[in-house]
């Protein structure tokens, strides 16, 4: 009876490969449904009863499912994106939300490969004239990628992997990537290019970048515009990243030679015009779909559940650290912290940062490595997202080369444990300090040369103006004209006097036209929308 009392129930509402099924039916302690294809009423009539839930893509966790779900510590994805997870309210809840990100990188990067070759030698189009009848080779000719350039949007693990395989075939590899310094990129033997550049300068171009607000739409009727014509494009990242009304024009009007899409704005994509055309190739959404990644996903994802309801240990969360769980109690507080700095950090930058330098100053723990982890984790998910956690953030600040100092200090000058966080990029550095207030509370409290009150969570708009007369007052006009609302304000003076920096954390997040207004005021120098 006792042990019936400590039973862990994990409902699975995805299709998952039977080695993880069966993985968690083994686990002593553990029960499993397995229930897929549950509408969001059905969900969340039963999440009442579910300490685990794992998903895939198919299963949308939103507030309303967390919140009906008052026993659940974890919801793990047996994947990467996270887009159909609510992880705000998750973390809220106290639930953990893990993905797997490793299981499934080689064969997206595989399938980017796959969709190139296809597009260059019309293989769909044969099969289907085939198929039907025909014997059309004049019409099929198609063109090598030998010696031709690939552009690559991102230079993430999927990204490196294109990269390798591209050279591979003998095509000469270019790339954008803001948050990758030129010299990671040159020592794998690729280059290192503008969006600009890469636009003009590319054969094919790919892209390998997670879909978040500065994404969506990237390749647009004003990138198209730039390309060569005959350029061909394939996206299996994420839909949305291409606006695929901006694309069909291009295609239609000959600059776009050709597209292979595995991704989609909306999914499936019923009733697409793109498909009218015969230059136009699709996959539903396959690129982790392999035998190897659905085994190599669900045995990671079994793993990580049950090595977390049974012991609490954390592996591949992505909103707290890989900790065991007596330590993660003790540090969670300095963890936001870190966390909350190292992002502030990442959207503060002017480029690629090289070097990041963390001190310590008071009383903390002996081992500092997991805080470390969560600067890194920090400092790398506004680039990154979902592909980034507290397992693989040191391991990939390596790869792009960001040199990591900590140093401890028990010199103590205006609070009890404060952390400095001094990073460096090309065009100069920033430095940023924060503390605890109470037990719990984070707060930044200097940024360069400004010292302020901030707390680090939300919409922040970070506005350096004159530090005149009216300068403020301006400024919410503007926002009020925009039906944006200020719910606090922080202002800090810079140390010479005559310039103000002010952090204004608003309800909502504001538009491209509201920051343009606030960007042409004479008072204001500069503008930069933060989300923490």
């Amino acid at each position: 009876m006792e042990g019936k009392l400590n039973v862990m129930r994990v409902l699975v509402s995805d299709n998952l490969a039977d080695i993880g099924i069966e993985m968690l039916r083994q686990a002593e302690g553990i029960d499993v449904d397995v229930n897929v294809g549950l509408s969001p009423e059905e969900l969340k009539g039963i999440m009442k009863n579910y300490d685990a839930l794992i998903i895939r893509s198919a299963t949308r966790v939103t507030k309303e499912i967390i919140e009906a779900a008052p026993k659940l510590k974890v919801i793990a994805r047996a994947g990467i994106g996270l887009d159909n997870v609510d992880i705000p309210t998750a973390t809220k809840n106290g639930i953990v939300v893990m993905n797997t990100p490793e299981g499934n990188v080689v064969t997206t990067a595989e399938h980017t490969i796959s969709h190139l070759l296809a597009l260059s030698r019309n293989i769909s189009q044969g099969t289907a004239s085939l198929k039907a009848g025909l014997w059309e080779k004049k019409k099929l000719r198609g063109r090598e990628v030998f010696k031709k350039t690939l552009g690559l949007i991102g230079y993430g693990r999927i990204g490196s992997i294109v990269a390798d395989r591209a050279l591979g075939l003998k095509m000469k590899v270019i790339v954008y990537d803001p948050f990758v310094t030129e010299k990671v990129l040159e020592k794998a033997g690729v280059e290192a290019v503008s969006a600009e550049e890469l636009f003009k300068r590319s054969d094919y171009i790919t892209v390998h970048v997670p879909r978040m607000k500065s994404t969506i739409g990237l390749l647009n009727k004003a990138a198209f515009d730039q390309m060569k014509k005959g350029v061909m494009v394939i996206n299996c990242a994420r839909g949305g990243i291409i606006n695929e009304a901006d694309l069909l024009e291009a295609l239609q009007s000959g600059k776009v030679a050709g597209a292979a899409l595995d991704v989609f704005e909306t999914e499936p994509p019923v009733g697409s015009p793109l498909f009218e055309l015969n230059n136009v190739i699709g996959t539903p959404h396959l690129g982790a779909s392999t035998t190897e990644a659905q085994i190599n996903v669900a045995v990671s994802v079994a793993s990580q559940v049950i090595d977390y309801l049974r012991e609490e240990t954390i592996v591949n969360a992505v909103n707290v650290p890989s900790i065991t769980g007596e330590l993660l109690a003790r540090l969670k507080p300095y963890l936001l912290l870190a966390d909350r700095m190292g992002s502030l950090h990442a959207q503060l930058a002017e480029g690629p940062i090289d070097e990041v330098a963390i001190e310590y100053m008071g009383d903390f723990f002996v081992d500092v490595s997991s805080l470390t982890t969560a600067v890194l984790k920090g400092l790398l998910t506004p680039i990154l997202k979902d592909d980034v956690n507290s397992v693989n953030a040191c391991v990939i600040a390596k790869d792009r080369g960001i040199k990591v100092v900590e140093s401890k200090s028990t010199h103590v000058e205006d609070y009890a444990n404060s952390m400095t966080i001094r990073t460096r990029f090309s065009a100069g550095a920033n430095t940023i300090s924060g503390t605890l207030f109470g037990k719990n509370d984070p707060r930044i409290v200097s940024i360069n040369d400004s010292r302020l009150d901030l707390v680090p969570q939300g919409h922040i708009l970070c506005v350096h103006n004159e530090d005149r007369p009216g300068a403020i007052g301006v400024i919410g006009t503007v926002l009020g004209k925009h039906g944006v609302n200020i719910a606090r304000m922080h202002v800090g003076q810079d140390t010479g006097g005559g310039h103000n920096v002010i952090f204004l954390v608003t309800d909502d997040s504001a538009s491209d036209e509201a920051l343009q207004d606030l960007r042409s005021l004479a008072l204001v120098n500069s503008v930069r929308p933060l989300e923490l």
